[in-house]
């Protein structure tokens, strides 16, 4: 009856509404009428419930809560006080908290219902930076549109992803979540992600809506320390960190969520220049805004707000249109609407905005039709979502180093070990962000290599990562002493024609508040390697990890380095089939791995300094104990065929300048390769970075095939950001570069006129 009692009368206020201003409406949305006939209806409490988002506070399938604060939330469910929850999941459990909403509450105003749907819901597909490295535009899309299809099923309507942070830092543990260090590369990710979670109707039930996180530079915290401040400056913010969340807003991302940390002595939460300036005021954003999990509160930490009253001050009229978890609006905002210190227009617009989502999803239409069981049982863990994981998982891997080729590995008469306690592992590749998946459901590489009969496969711990439990920092207990199974590890690789090593970081070592001082391998796992290298050299390395590790010790030492990250529930058979050569590897870092820690953060897209040497004196910008160059650059990786560029040719042409390069694969095998082209602006009003991705072609290959590949530059991709906040573009000299990595040496230079 609630759904129906609001349902007639949102239809008679917008028809009488449509009577009285047929001319104006005829070049509105229809949606924002129907919005503004629901406004109309709301009191200034259910205007603010709008904007509380709770966290499923107690178990549907038992009793109501009677006593405590589940009680007093669940009245406030009642009360039509909620507008959003977040961790409720599976279509019994939703439908129930979206029943009470609907035909308890005066007014039947359905929940957005919110999860992190980061890499997959059950099914887990790579970790975002693994699919990253695939540089494969379509595959990411895909990827986010079955984690949606799987999603939606389950109950879910809206997702807090993609994470669009650009970080250059890899002891920051969220690097995992996002797609690296280049803004180019981050804002292509991020539309793919956008579209693939959205589609192209929101209102169709496979769908679910996206957010885009965290505004803002959350990836620049001081010293790869979650939480912590950012201080930077105009051109960085406007030209790095900025970029991937204006494509997100241009690609139609129905929210966005604001950051834990400060930027420049404001807390993100409470931040009017990024919410209500930029935002909603540069870029026009008519989506709403989530506060991060208890941000607002937070505010009181930073010393930026004396109470939890003025947290919500701060915060509603900075822009955050919606409270997760911090209790802020719903238990302050009337009184500070009565007092004058919050106006009712904030209110309306934040519920506005809130609203609009809620219709685009179409649950006004049906408040359960995201509550399917038939759909929930058909397509969690179907065989289409299975395939896309595993078809995401093969293009995310990264071949880093294959000495006198020994890989791919001989499928027929070989004796091969396989060390590594993550060999063995079916959790941690799930990686972290996996709140859905089932525990130790995915394909280990001793069950991927196992489907492969033709060798005898022996394994062996070799071990033990960590003495205690693995789902927190607080409890990461590292193994340093215990050498125990060292002996069998050795036994099996004495005797081995190719020793496989699967070494790195357990799935929860990376992630949020997973920070690292310290990039090596974990525990004793250095100590194994090289202890095996004693006994067997032909080792093949292969590496679970959430970031950039410091593997300088192994670069110079082992003939064969597989970048295998953390790649979701079908990371044996995908790994496996990489090493047994059914896939041909094309995936390309998108972090640059650094040497030691100390040289941390590292990026290719650096500035150039007035020192920039390398000179025969000590004054120039270096280091004495370490080379300035990254141990892999960002845009590297290796194929098991070999490709060569030639006959780059620029011209400036109608204002833009056209590029063209021959590429060719010069090996025996198909293959693909990621064309890369970057650009230097010589000569700047703001000097500019001595490299700019700007450009990227995944293209395949037959043995010996030449291919012309072209890119053209507009001023989009010419231009950048002032100190005035100002986009200029500016006449003058451009290097362009264009190759297989960041560090590529062919260039041509052409002046744009």
């Amino acid at each position: 009856m609630r759904k129906i009692l609001i349902l007639s009368l949102v239809t008679i206020s917008f028809l009488s509404c449509n009577q009285q201003t047929t001319k104006k409406i005829k070049s509105s949305n229809p949606i924002e009428q129907k919005v503004d006939s629901v406004l109309n209806l709301m009191t200034l409490e259910e205007k603010i419930g709008q904007m509380n988002q709770y966290n499923g506070f107690w178990d549907v399938t038992g009793p109501v809560p009677s006593a405590g604060d589940a009680a007093k939330k669940y009245e406030h469910l009642k009360r039509g006080w909620v507008g959003s929850m977040l961790n409720v999941r599976g279509v019994e459990n939703i439908r129930k908290v979206q029943k009470i909403a609907v035909e308890d509450s005066r007014l039947g105003i359905p929940l957005i219902i919110g999860f992190d749907v980061i890499h997959g819901y059950e099914t887990q597909s790579p970790i975002p930076l693994a699919e990253s490295a695939s540089w494969d535009l379509e595959a990411i899309k895909k990827s986010a549109q079955m984690a949606a299809k799987e999603a939606s099923a389950a109950g879910i309507n809206w997702t807090f992803a993609p994470m669009v942070d650009i970080s250059r830092d890899a002891r920051w543990g969220r690097v995992m979540e996002g797609a690296g260090e280049d803004p180019y590369l981050g804002s292509q990710i991020g539309i793919a992600r956008v579209k693939g979670f959205q589609g192209k109707d929101l209102s169709d039930p496979h769908t679910i809506a996206a957010c885009a996180k965290h505004f803002t530079a959350y990836g620049f915290a001081e010293s790869g320390k979650d939480y912590n401040t950012a201080d930077i400056g105009l051109s960085t913010l406007y030209n790095t960190i900025l970029p991937p969340f204006k494509s997100a807003h241009e690609a139609g991302v129905k929210t966005f969520m604001n950051s834990f940390n400060e930027l420049n002595g404001i807390p993100a939460t409470g931040d009017k220049f990024l919410q209500r300036d930029i935002l909603k005021g540069e870029w026009n954003y008519e989506g709403f805004v989530v506060s991060d999990w208890g941000s607002i509160m937070e505010m009181i930490d930073h010393g930026y707000a004396e109470n939890k009253n003025h947290a919500a001050e701060l915060a509603a009229n900075a822009g955050s249109d919606m409270d997760m978890e911090s209790y802020a609006y719903v238990n302050e905002l009337a009184s500070l609407v009565k007092e004058g210190k919050v106006s009712e227009e904030v209110i309306t617009d934040a519920a506005r905005r809130i609203l609009k989502v809620k219709f685009e999803l179409g649950l006004f239409d049906d408040p359960y039709k995201y509550c399917n069981v038939e759909r929930e049982k058909e397509v969690i863990g179907s065989k289409e979502i299975i395939d896309a994981a595993l078809d995401m998982a093969k293009k995310s891997i990264v071949l880093l180093k294959n000495e006198d080729n020994i890989l791919p590995l001989k499928k027929n008469g070989q004796k091969i070990a396989l060390i590594g306690a993550l060999a063995s592992d079916k959790n941690s590749p799930l990686g972290n962000w996996r709140i859905a998946a089932k525990d130790d459901s995915a394909v280990s590489v001793f069950e991927g290599m196992k489907a492969y009969v033709g060798n005898e496969l022996n394994y062996a711990e070799g071990a033990t990562l960590y003495a205690g439990k693995t789902n927190f920092p607080s409890e990461l207990v590292l193994n340093t002493t215990d050498k125990s199974k060292f002996q069998e590890a050795i036994n099996i690789a004495k005797k081995a024609d190719v020793v496989v090593m699967v070494l790195g970081e357990v799935g929860y070592q990376s992630g949020e508040a997973r920070s690292r001082a310290k990039l090596d391998l974990p525990g004793l796992q250095q100590e194994l390697l090289e202890t095996i290298f004693k006994v067997n050299k032909n080792i093949v390395l292969v590496l679970n990890n959430g970031r950039p590790l410091t593997i300088t010790w192994a670069d110079e030492n082992i003939p064969a380095i597989v970048e295998a990250w953390q790649l979701g529930s079908q990371a044996g058979n995908a790994i496996a089939q990489v090493l047994y050569g059914d896939y041909n590897p094309s995936g390309k870092l998108p972090m640059t791995f650094p040497r030691s820690v100390g040289q941390v953060p590292i990026y290719y897209n650096y500035k150039n300094t007035g020192r920039p040497g390398p000179k025969k004196e000590v004054f120039w910008s270096h280091y004495q104990d370490e080379s300035n160059k990254p141990l892999y650059p960002f845009g590297y990786g290796l194929s098991y065929t070999s490709f060569e560029y030639k006959n780059l040719k620029t011209k400036v042409e109608l204002g833009n300048i056209k590029i063209s390069v021959d590429v060719t694969n010069t090996g025996i095998l198909k293959g693909k390769e990621v064309v890369q082209l970057y650009i230097r602006d010589l000569v700047a009003s703001v000097t500019r970075p001595v490299r700019e991705l700007k450009g990227f072609e995944l293209v395949e290959f037959n043995p010996s095939e030449t291919k012309t590949v072209t890119f053209e530059l507009t001023k989009d991709e010419l231009g950048f950001y002032n100190n005035q906040r100002k986009f200029v573009v500016e006449r003058g000299e451009f290097q362009i570069f264009v190759g297989g990595s960041s560090d590529t040496t062919l260039k041509n230079t052409v002046e744009y006129k």
